[in-house]
């Protein structure tokens, strides 16, 4: 019976050290004399750590402990790395509240990291106000990383957008929440750009632009079970500008609630451009008090005097099902299409918008659109050789 039990204890023991083993080392940024003072610049010791953890073969942790506040100007964390790579980022990391640099810049980006996960509960400050005049410093962004998982954390009030996803696969964006005010310029809270697999879900997003942007060369993206405003929606665009040809397809959005948001859900292009984007699927969506719940715009142009152009992206397989709410404005459906690149194969089954104006009715606009409808649609729409 003894050597029963002392083979146990070893049992036990080996299976210990073996799940040590599997989670790898851990290198906290104090071990590289962060100060975590909210004042001392703690770039060189977060770049020494990250190089001790990339170059660590045991899945390493490298830990950003909570309690403490990392001041960091501009830093690029690179791979590739020896093995994946897990960032525990529970304390708060701070931009500078100063004009740091002139060029165009994220605080922390990660560059070639495959295997990455980020998590833990702090948050990220881009200290965005004194940047909102000019807009061009990113918070967070990973270029180049497949394979990535980014969960629990929080970013707040970014110079311009909170997170940039740029050539990035098989990426999964868990219980994230993005926070700035609501008329905070160009802090869009995702933006990504070809790049494909990415899979959003239980996040919120109170920004002062899109909560979530889709922009040209991206495919096969999920956004669910999450929330959006203030903000401008969840926004397929703006794509083709500058004469550009542009690519998007395979975007769903369901179980997502939209609150006092400039549009819901969105696809919007320049005249000029070329290229398709198709392949939408944006079901189980409920609407409070939105200006323009469904939105599709054939003629996107903020300057507002885009000389009128032919071409245009073609705009395909556009599913809208189970759409409910309130819309601030009367205009609660907007499809506006191009007569030379009509739009096709839009489909509306089960909406009912309501305006949040009691007196008013709502009704919808419908340009160069061919589509079908299904169950009940509220309010009419009429499509083209319907």
């Amino acid at each position: 019976m003894r050597i029963f039990f002392v083979l146990l204890l070893l049992l036990v023991f080996s299976a210990v050290q073996s799940a040590a083993g599997r989670q790898g080392k851990r290198y906290s940024v104090m071990d590289f004399h962060a100060a975590g003072d909210g004042s001392t610049d703690d770039a060189k010791a977060f770049a020494a750590t990250w190089n001790a953890t990339c170059g660590d073969s045991s899945s390493p942790t490298m830990v950003i402990p909570g309690g403490r506040t990392f001041l960091l100007s501009q830093i690029r964390l690179s791979g590739p790395c020896k093995s994946p790579v897990t960032v525990q980022l529970d304390g708060n990391i701070v931009a500078p509240n100063v004009i740091w640099t002139t060029t165009a810049a994220n605080l922390l980006t990660f560059y070639r990291v495959n295997n990455l996960t980020v998590n833990g509960s702090g948050q990220m400050d881009g200290n965005g106000a004194i940047w909102w005049t000019c807009f061009n410093k990113k918070l967070l962004a990973f270029a180049s990383c497949n394979n990535l998982s980014v969960k629990n954390i929080h970013l707040k009030d970014s110079p311009d957008k909170h997170m940039t996803l740029f050539r990035c696969s098989q990426v999964q964006v868990n219980n994230v929440s993005v926070r700035a005010p609501g008329k905070s310029p160009n802090t869009d809270g995702i933006t990504m750009a070809f790049s494909d697999h990415v899979y959003i879900s239980n996040c919120s997003f109170k920004t002062g632009d899109d909560c979530v942007s889709i922009l040209s060369g991206t495919s096969d993206v999920n956004i669910t079970n999450s929330a959006c405003g203030p903000g401008h929606g969840i926004s397929v665009g703006s794509l083709g500008g500058n004469n550009t040809t542009a690519l998007v397809e395979r975007i769903t959005v369901s179980n997502c609630s939209f609150s006092k948001t400039m549009t819901g859900v969105r696809i919007k292009s320049w005249q000029g451009g070329s290229g398709k984007a198709n392949g939408f699927l944006f079901e189980n969506l409920n609407m409070t008090d939105v200006q323009y719940p469904i939105d599709i715009d054939q003629f996107y142009c903020p300057p507002g005097n885009c000389p009128p152009q032919d071409s245009a992206v073609a705009i395909s397989d556009a599913r809208f099902i189970n759409i409910h709410g309130t819309s601030s404005n009367p205009k609660a459906i907007r499809i506006l299409c191009s007569q030379s690149v009509q739009c096709r194969g839009i489909y509306l089954d089960n909406i009912n918008l309501s305006c949040s104006r009691h007196t008013a009715r709502t009704r919808a606009t419908i340009s160069n659109a061919y589509g079908t409808i299904a169950g009940t649609v509220k309010p009419h729409v009429q499509f083209l050789g319907a």
